[in-house]
């Protein structure tokens, strides 16, 4: 067997040396990268620890497919479940049309986008999904409130399918993974499909102990409703049409890019074991989230803009909130991590070539 062949029966799915146990033990990806939250073991990616496992995962993910987007019909689209998320868009569609293009109502609508997708930022993502700072009980109720305002499902959902997304990023079990199940589905398709209405507790159990937030997460639309009605009572049916449905769907999608494109256009900056990629612009649309490399690198830290000029506001307004004692303890990625700087394009290149003689063997 020659020095790149590798003997996929003799691999070990292992753990780190020095991966601690932590809260998110049910949910822990160190099998094939670092923890989701082990500060000990966060800046041990998948490239630098274990080529084989690199070699190997990369291989499989090539050689077993998932359920393609070709063998879904249209009804894992257009199912009754899903008429509350098409008719938002019609909603938001046909009322612009009939009432008229408004440079004020656009005002409206991205400020309720910015509000709200701060929220599924600090909170869905960097607070529940990779618990990357503390806070109190209360604020983390508030966080989870306002974040489902954006109507992306339960606060526990939302969650559970993110820490999956990590556990298996591009490989099978990636519940939007552009490589195996294309654009489409990776960007929307998913949240649609019946295989993906579960929450899965299993992956939340750090979470499920708070009463409230199992509560929210199966009474999830009393956020976005009560947030509509709020904008009625205000502003009649201009504020909501703008501030709720025409900003809802710039949410959805805005959300949507960083599952889909980040995966497809961009730049990666360190080596790591899926297709992640940072994106300056969609940065600025997302609050930071398009340095989506720099997150799949080290998970667990609160920034994910690491250079100087990569721009985070959603950091800034979380180092603010710190500073008042709302939230503390926010995770930074380790000098060792950030010295690799530049790794990732020559050992991406190393890896694929490695890549093509194991995979032609499986």
């Amino acid at each position: 067997m020659g020095a790149d062949e590798i003997d996929t029966t003799r691999v070990e799915f292992a753990p780190p040396p020095d991966c601690a146990t932590c809260a998110l033990e049910s949910a822990c990806a160190h099998r094939v990268r670092a923890s989701l939250g082990c500060a000990s073991a966060c800046d041990q990616t998948l490239a630098n620890t274990d080529r084989t496992m690199t070699i190997w995962l990369r291989a499989r993910t090539y050689t077993t497919a998932a359920m393609s987007a070709e063998n879904r019909s249209l009804a894992t689209y257009f199912r009754w479940k899903t008429v509350p998320f098409w008719a938002v868009h019609v909603v938001a569609l046909l009322g612009i049309v009939l009432s008229g293009w408004s440079w004020v109502g656009l005002g409206i609508a991205a400020a309720s986008y910015f509000f709200r997708i701060f929220f599924v930022t600090a909170g869905y993502h960097r607070y529940f999904s990779h618990r990357s700072y503390k806070t109190s009980r209360a604020f983390q109720f508030i966080l989870a409130f306002f974040a489902q305002t954006s109507v992306q499902k339960g606060v526990l959902w939302w969650a559970a399918h993110h820490r999956d997304h990590h556990k298996y990023a591009d490989g099978t079990g990636d519940p939007h993974s552009p490589r195996l199940d294309g654009l489409w589905h990776a960007h929307m398709g998913w949240v649609l499909a019946a295989d993906n209405d579960e929450t899965k507790v299993r992956n939340v159990g750090d979470l499920a102990k708070y009463p409230e937030l199992v509560w929210l997460d199966r009474w999830h639309l009393v956020p976005p409703i009560l947030y509509a009605v709020t904008l009625f009572l205000v502003g009649g049916w201009f504020a909501l049409l703008w501030g709720f449905f025409v900003s809802t769907v710039m949410t959805w999608h805005g959300t949507f890019t960083i599952n889909s494109l980040t995966h497809v256009f961009g730049v990666p900056r360190f080596a790591v074991s899926d297709d992640s990629k940072n994106s300056w612009l969609l940065a600025i649309i997302t609050l930071g989230e398009g340095w989506h490399n720099n997150h799949h690198y080290y998970q667990s830290a609160t920034r994910q803009g690491f250079a100087w000029w990569e721009y985070d506001p959603t950091y800034y307004v979380l180092r603010g909130l710190a500073l008042l004692g709302v939230v503390w303890d926010l995770r930074e990625p380790s000098a060792k991590a950030l010295a690799k700087r530049g790794v990732g394009l020559d050992a991406t290149q190393t890896r694929r070539s490695a890549l093509s003689t194991v995979a032609a063997s499986l």
